[in-house]
């Protein structure tokens, strides 16, 4: 119940007499975003006006990404940015590279308070209380997972139900950046799915670092809370961010696919398709068991006349010891076996403090680079066959808000995305049509 704790120590601390105007920059995943729209709230609640990134603002408030060493350039690059737009403004850094690097954010010009992954719960009161004239304090830890969603959006909500990652993969820091696996309860996540419906948002995403380890600090288990989320009234529709291939389990499949709320629309991360690659970095599963969770899928919920499943796959290119063979593994593994509707595509950048960064045979990046471009175009080429193979099958758009030359466009069920012309009176509902 970390965000209701912190509006009470919110409301304890004294507001700056005038007006202030914040602006806010996010970098990296969706968690981020939850997290800056939950801030966002907090700040408005407290008596500040928003301003645009770009804008003239009194507070700048930098959440940061450090996934690779371009994250971070870029982090470093916006946040003096921001002081050159207002060298008298206040710089607020949180986020994943504020948790790694907390005295090299804190060294840069105009930034004043620095916030790592166990002081998000803070972000708004201490940023408050420093400029009512409390002066600079070290945020204080606090251990619970920040409770956040996105908003700003009539259609679509990012609701974050679970932080931080115990798999320790070779290559990754976000044990490092976000803690251990943590979650928030059931009934916590509930409450804030009903929040989200109460603004007339009609589609949740649910998100995490590792989203189907929900219920690590709760005693809870994804399961339950993917069927309490499904009772909550006014949210027609979820989605699930990213789950490993070992945490979707049979259960889950069956469950999902009996008639439910949960679209069919699944992000797995593979990020190889060499088991000699996806052993020397740790992952939990082989090649055979993420096909078989990929086949049990397709058969619970493809059937004759409806819409196919759709699978964004994550894949990393170039970790170190990927032969130009294994690579070859990668690619017909994804063309010829999985065949997913998109993949994401991440070449490698060796992280410092990670064990992958003193793996002997790093690839080169220009290998890296080509073997991106290659993915890239059998991304293309899956993403249209999709498409392909859903034509003339019914599905149910959600209709955006955004128009641009005069066309309104939405997401099926599994994704696709529809365009049609602009009618103000088809926001925020859902339709059917024929792909």
């Amino acid at each position: 119940m970390e965000i209701l704790q912190a509006r009470n120590r919110q409301a304890s601390v004294r507001i700056p007499p005038s007006v202030m105007k914040i602006a806010f920059i996010t970098l990296g995943c969706k968690l981020n975003y939850a997290e800056t729209s939950t801030y966002e709230r907090g700040f408005i609640a407290g008596g500040f006006e928003t301003v645009p990134p770009d804008g003239r603002a009194d507070v700048y408030l930098v959440n940061t990404c450090c996934v690779t060493t371009h994250s971070e350039n870029k982090c470093r690059n916006i946040i003096r940015r921001c002081h050159r737009h207002n060298p008298d403004a206040s710089i607020v850094v949180t986020g994943c590279y504020a948790e790694m690097k907390r005295d090299e954010l804190a060294a840069i010009d105009g930034v004043k308070l620095v916030f790592g992954a166990d002081e998000k719960a803070r972000v708004v009161p201490d940023t408050i209380s420093m400029l009512a004239g409390d002066g600079r304090r070290q945020p204080a830890k606090d251990t619970a997972t920040f409770a956040a969603y996105s908003s700003g959006e009539r259609t679509r909500s990012f609701l974050k139900v679970q932080d931080g990652c115990n798999n320790r993969c070779a290559y990754c820091t976000v044990p490092f950046a976000r803690g251990t696996s943590r979650n928030i309860p059931i009934c916590d996540a509930v409450m804030q799915a009903r929040k989200i419906a109460a603004g007339g948002i009609r589609e949740i995403v649910i998100t995490g670092v590792n989203t189907g380890d929900f219920g690590r600090s709760t005693g809870e288990s994804f399961l339950d809370l993917l069927k309490a989320l499904n009772g909550v009234d006014g949210i027609e529709r979820y989605r699930i961010s990213s789950i490993e291939p070992n945490l979707v389990t049979p259960e889950i499949i069956e469950w999902i696919a009996s008639g439910t709320k949960f679209m069919p629309h699944f992000h797995i991360p593979l990020q190889s398709g060499s088991d000699i690659i996806l052993k020397a970095v740790g992952r939990r599963y082989d090649t055979a068991l993420f096909a078989s969770r990929i086949d049990a899928i397709r058969t619970a919920m493809e059937k004759p006349g409806r819409s196919k499943v759709f699978f964004g796959i994550d894949v990393i290119t170039g970790l170190p010891g990927e032969t130009e063979s294994l690579f070859a593994e990668t690619y017909e593994f994804l063309e010829k076996r999985i065949r997913p509707a998109y993949i994401h595509v991440f070449p490698y950048s060796p992280r410092p403090g990670t064990r992958a960064a003193a793996f002997p045979d790093q690839v080169q990046d220009s290998i890296k680079t080509e073997r991106a471009a290659r993915l890239e175009e059998l991304c293309r080429r899956l993403h249209e066959d999709f498409i392909e193979d859903n034509r003339g099958l019914p599905e149910k758009v959600l209709w955006e808000s955004k128009e641009k030359n005069g066309m309104m466009s939405g997401y099926t069920g599994n994704y696709i995305r529809i365009e049609r012309p602009y009618d103000k009176g088809l926001v925020g509902k859902i339709s059917e049509i024929i792909i």
